[in-house]
């Protein structure tokens, strides 16, 4: 059966997950061919129930110790605009299409997801334009994302957490959002060198 895999990572993003349970949503998932949604729902309020999708069947958790199998089981990915879910989803090879939540202040993930779309690599839209994107969406002019550069994101996380930067609780001690440190360490990794 194929597979729409949903994840929020580890916030609350209860809009997404209320805006990909709607029966029209649900509607245009199975007329695409999909049959199974599976919801990652991370601290959100809104765990639905196995049968609350009549056109699909559902799965949902809230955590696990990996969602690896569920990324490499699904056929669509539609995620969060976090740096590390979309990182996962690319890094597997999976169509990918971010959510971004357009009510967070300082949206840096916007960035993100505006880039890795202008290089072919995902679709992305809000919940407000997720019917439209889903509707009209067409997963084959999306390109491959290149293998990671795992050294380059290790060096950006010691020179970010480490040298003349004091101890991670010194960082803390200073509110450096460990977000932003990950974000700017994706970009480093994702982003062609210049941008």
């Amino acid at each position: 059966m194929t597979t729409v895999f949903v994840t929020v990572g580890t916030t609350r993003f209860d809009e997404l997950i209320e805006s990909v349970t709607s029966s029209e949503v649900t509607q245009i998932l199975k007329a695409r061919g999909y049959g199974r949604l599976v919801l990652q729902v991370g601290r959100g309020t809104l765990v639905p129930d196995a049968d609350s999708c009549a056109d699909l069947s559902v799965e949902a958790f809230r955590f696990k110790d990996s969602i690896a199998e569920d990324m490499r089981r699904a056929d669509l990915v539609i995620s969060h605009a976090g740096a590390g879910s979309c990182l996962e989803a690319l890094s597997a090879g999976k169509p990918l299409l971010v959510v971004v939540n357009d009510k967070l202040m300082d949206n840096h993930q916007l960035e993100l997801a505006r880039q890795l779309h202008m290089d072919h690599h995902l679709l992305y839209c809000t919940c407000s334009t997720l019917t439209q994107t889903l509707k009209s969406m067409d997963l084959s002019v999306l390109q491959p994302f290149p293998p990671g550069q795992p050294k380059n994101f290790a060096n950006f996380l010691d020179k970010a957490l480490g040298q003349g930067q004091g101890s991670w609780s010194e960082l803390m001690g200073r509110r450096i959002e460990l977000n932003t440190i990950l974000l700017e360490a994706a970009e480093e990794v994702l982003l062609p060198a210049g941008r």
